[in-house]
């Protein structure tokens, strides 16, 4: 059977090839061509200078790029004439020398398993768990909460392992995040042939990084393709979960969109609720006297035309940063009001279109897909750590380390050098923290240029007060709006807000955690027992990657926990309390070596009310897929007799 990733056969004609050439990533061109040939020589005799973040030509030369483009047309009209046959299988140590290639560096031992798996070059899905069998699962019904990204991929994995489930989801559709925020403007900041499933990747973006209905509509798909749909509950929010240790379950209390009440039974409960979708509004003094439509981003009222009037944008971070470029230009007058001047990471790609050339690529040429995927995993994860972690020997108050001091070098020439003369301005965007003490902004330059614009004002005063006509700030100076939008980010810190969960003997979560949430790996919490949690406290990526990628090595573990629960005399599962402490100790341990926890870093959603993070991760993908690549059950409590 030909593997799903060794590309679809064509009869394209050998101008169309030529032409679809001129588009693709070169050096995973020739990646491709090894696949083709099995002669390293397409890798051996061409040098890439180098790997970066977005940078997906490797700094080859033109000569070198229209030579390996003319190879490459030889060669794939010879594979086309010959039938497009499926490759054959590469040596590992062949497929460890494309990886260092690719790389432009050793990959280590230590990442070795991890990549690979990734890459998935067989096609197997490594991550899928075993079916089991049916008299081993009927009584083990699971909800789970939350249809977005993880929750999706929660819904798959228990199908494929035969676990009757039922997903509870407040909104009338799938996608969490990116069925929320349809703001003007939108778009992932993960390269998406790498922000996708691994087993169900896109051939097909229309944008590198995809704008929010194309990432809905592809999680819609994933939804169709694998039958999920009538697993779900729509337009129904869980509002409590309890569990009964008399028989094992959970009680999961859900309400309804007409209001009405039901109680759910489940064996076990994944929750998937994300940390990003509990909009947070600040409390300003007379914001309920403002006489105009006012509403947050993730709920934009698209009943509202901002065109021709003057708009107040409260909040200029992730998403802000995303708005104001996109109105603009239709707006009368646009008042950017920003507590702290955000880190901007230079990526000219950030609004490009996928060509056609690409397509035809991803699509056709033997695992063209796998290797971009690769390309753009290795610099956009586990890089962005070298520069986010502190060098206890470094001296400097303006960075953490060496690493620290040359990115933050590198991002204000970025910003300077758009800003030009004016000091004023200046003076306004250019952060003062270190580099990466907070969510660094993808940038294409559009966010200055949009700041230069005549009827554009960025206000760093504070704001005093709303009133009937506008926005007051602490100086006195009134700026009199239409309309405003509050970009005011989420509720990050508050873990599973406002879902009231009761474990054993009556504890309650919240309580339990009060402002320091923490999970044994992020994902299981003592005397909570068969409750999970994928993307859950301490999990939050900070320094790149995919939470995507996260989910599916949470869900993984997951799926064993559950294998386990099946088994016929298992009541119940729950980490040891130990483990969790200790897992929660020596994450805050490295946490504090992060540029996250930087004491002049005083606005960050990372950060709870005592300046302490609890919620991101400070480990290496590596390390923590290590972690999690099978449950340690010396550190849990399984208790038999149902």
């Amino acid at each position: 059977m030909r593997s799903r990733y060794a590309g679809d056969p064509f009869t394209t004609s050998t101008p169309e090839i030529a032409t679809a050439l001129e588009d693709v990533s070169i050096p995973t061109l020739l990646l491709a061509l090894v696949h083709i040939t099995g002669d390293p020589r397409f890798i051996r005799d061409y040098k890439q200078m180098g790997i970066f973040l977005n940078e997906v030509q490797g700094f080859m030369s033109e000569e070198d790029k229209a030579r390996a483009r003319a190879e490459a047309l030889s060669v794939i009209a010879d594979y086309r004439d010959r039938g497009c046959p499926e490759p054959e299988p590469l040596s590992p140590e062949l497929i460890r020398e494309m990886m260092d290639w690719a790389a432009c560096e050793h990959v280590g031992d230590d990442y070795l398993a991890l990549v690979s798996e990734e890459l998935d070059l067989d096609g197997v899905d490594p991550r899928r768990p075993a079916p089991l069998p049916a008299e081993r699962t009927g009584e083990l019904p699971v909800v789970v909460i939350g249809c977005g990204e993880s929750g999706i991929l929660a819904g798959v994995r228990l199908q494929q392992a035969n676990v009757p489930f039922t997903i509870v989801e407040k909104n009338a559709g799938p996608g969490g995040t990116w069925w929320e925020n349809s703001y003007p403007g939108a778009r992932v900041d993960v390269a998406n042939h790498f922000y996708c499933y691994s087993f169900e990747p896109n051939n097909d973006w229309t944008h590198f990084f995809a704008e929010q209905y194309e990432l809905r509509d592809y999680f819609t798909k994933v939804i169709d393709k694998h039958d999920l749909g009538e697993r779900v509950r729509w337009n129904t929010e869980v509002l409590a979960a309890e569990w009964n240790d008399d028989d094992g379950s959970w009680s999961v209390s859900v309400r309804g969109a007409d209001g009405s009440a039901e109680t759910l039974r489940a064996r076990a409960i994944i929750t998937a609720v994300g940390q990003l979708n509990r909009p947070n509004i600040p409390a300003i003094d007379g914001a309920d006297r403002f006489a105009g439509p006012s509403f947050h981003s993730a709920a934009w009222d698209h009943s509202v035309d901002v065109t021709g009037k003057r708009v107040a944008l409260i909040g200029a971070g992730a998403s802000g940063f995303q708005i104001a470029p996109a109105i603009a230009a239709d707006v009368e007058h646009l008042t950017v009001f920003q507590r702290t001047a955000q880190w901007m990471f230079p990526n000219p790609m950030y609004h490009d279109e996928v060509g056609d050339g690409v397509r035809w690529a991803m699509r056709h040429l033997p695992f063209y897909g796998r290797w971009y995927r690769f390309l753009v995993l290795w610099p956009g994860s586990d890089k962005g750590l070298d520069a986010a972690e502190g060098d206890p020997n470094y001296t400097g108050d303006d960075a953490v380390s060496d690493i620290n001091a040359a990115a933050a070098m590198m991002f204000s020439q970025w910003i300077t050098g758009q800003v030009g003369d004016d000091q004023e301005l200046l003076a306004k965007v250019l952060p003062d923290y270190p580099a990466c003490g907070k969510r660094t902004l993808q940038d294409n330059g559009s966010w200055l240029q949009t700041l230069q614009r005549d009827n554009v004002e960025l206000v760093r005063t504070p704001i005093r007060e709303i009133t009937a006509n506008g926005v007051v700030t602490d100086d006195g100076a009134s700026h009199d709006v239409d309309i405003i939008v509050y970009a005011t980010g989420f509720r990050h810190t508050d873990v599973l807000w406002p879902l009231k969960v009761t474990g054993r003997n009556g504890v309650d979560l919240h309580e339990m955690w009060g402002t320091r949430p923490y999970a044994y790996l992020g994902i299981t919490v003592p005397e909570f027992p068969n409750f999970f949690i994928v993307y859950g406290p301490g999990t939050h990526l900070a320094h790149g990657g995919s939470l995507i990628f996260q989910s599916e090595l949470q869900m993984r573990y997951v799926d064993q926990c559950l294998q386990r629960l099946a088994e016929s005399d298992v009541h119940s599962m729950e980490p040891k309390p130990d483990a969790a402490t200790d897992w929660h100790r020596r994450t805050q341990v490295q946490i504090k070596k992060m540029v996250w926890s930087h004491p002049a870093v005083k606005h960050s959603y990372f950060k709870n009310a005592d300046g302490e993070i609890h919620t991101v991760s400070p480990w290496r993908l590596n390390e923590y897929w290590a972690a999690v690549r099978e449950p340690d059950w010396s550190q849990f409590i399984v208790r038999e007799g149902k």
